[in-house]
């Protein structure tokens, strides 16, 4: 069975400044989504699962299934305010409940081993088949995955970013994740902020673009863990249920273990409506490289 991709794009990007899921960012106003759909296509994924809202469903289905491969599979599931939260949880949320939530979402749709990306990003084609082979020959449930970028390939030019900054033990697995918040270049070093404290941190530390893989078996685990933080954020509308909470959990438990795949590709974003322009010129020189052709989907 082939492994599923499933695509986080219920955000609001409040700070892009519109649907960036569907912005073209090349050549051929293609989206980012649909070089990270090419690339799991080429690496052997079967199914993809766009984690959407159901506002922007018509938008959604008029961009994607122009492009869809007779032999791929595009299914659309909705992350709402109540998906999943049994009646429990406050009525006055704005927001989505964070990147847990979103795969949780997806549950009635994968039977199968799955990856779990951002909408927004640019992973690279390697990172693909990477984990594509982790699915295939490794998932279980006891043994999760996590494409391990460089941080100095995955910050933006143009305002500082948050990160989970991961220690990984001796075996190449994860230990746990920092998420540290405010990182940005400062002159050719890298800094974070702790209140008033900028803190340097290594150029070539491993963190988290959330690139995840999982066994099917995680979702009744996000479940029983979701309600418990419903419970715990009561009174906080602004309470994200974030992927690293409960797989740090698993970890501190011995439930599973996380492989880390360390990934040398460039990670690209629109974090800023000012990252567009640097982003198109990648893709240009991607295409130009012949790592993509033009159109996408000629």
């Amino acid at each position: 069975m082939k492994p599923s991709l499933v695509i986080l794009a219920a955000g609001m990007g409040s700070r892009y400044g519109g649907l960036k899921q569907i912005d073209g960012v090349g050549p051929h106003d293609e989206t980012i989504i649909e070089y990270s759909i090419y690339d799991a296509l080429r690496a052997g994924f079967g199914k993809i699962v766009f984690v959407i809202r159901k506002d922007i469903e018509e938008a959604f289905r008029e961009r994607f299934e122009a492009i869809r491969p007779a032999d791929a599979q595009f299914v659309y599931v909705f992350q709402e305010m109540d998906s999943y939260t049994n009646g429990l949880g406050t009525t006055d949320r704005t927001k989505p409940w964070g990147t847990a939530h979103a795969v949780l979402a997806a549950w009635e749709a994968v039977q199968e081993p799955f990856a779990v990306i951002n909408a927004d990003d640019y992973y690279g084609t390697d990172a693909f088949s990477d984990m594509a082979r982790f699915l295939k020959e490794k998932a279980s449930p006891a043994v999760f995955s996590m494409m391990g970028y460089q941080l100095a390939k995955t910050l933006s030019d143009h305002g500082s970013v948050s990160r989970g900054v991961c220690v990984v033990n001796a075996d190449g697995n994860l230990h746990h994740v920092d998420e540290r918040t405010q990182v940005q270049w400062e002159g050719d070093q890298i800094i974070y902020m702790e209140g008033d404290q900028r803190i340097p941190v290594d150029r070539n530390s491993s963190v988290s673009m959330n690139f995840w893989g999982f066994h099917p078996s995680v979702f009744p685990i996000i479940e029983k863990r979701f309600h418990q933080f419903i419970q715990e954020t009561t009174g906080q509308p602004k309470a994200e249920f974030f992927i690293p909470l409960f797989i740090q959990e698993m970890i501190d438990r011995e439930e599973v273990k996380v492989n880390v795949l360390p990934c040398q590709d460039r990670w690209y974003g629109v974090t800023y409506r000012e990252d567009k322009p640097m982003v198109q010129e990648a893709f240009r020189k991607l295409v130009e490289a012949g790592t993509y052709p033009q159109p996408l989907w000629g």
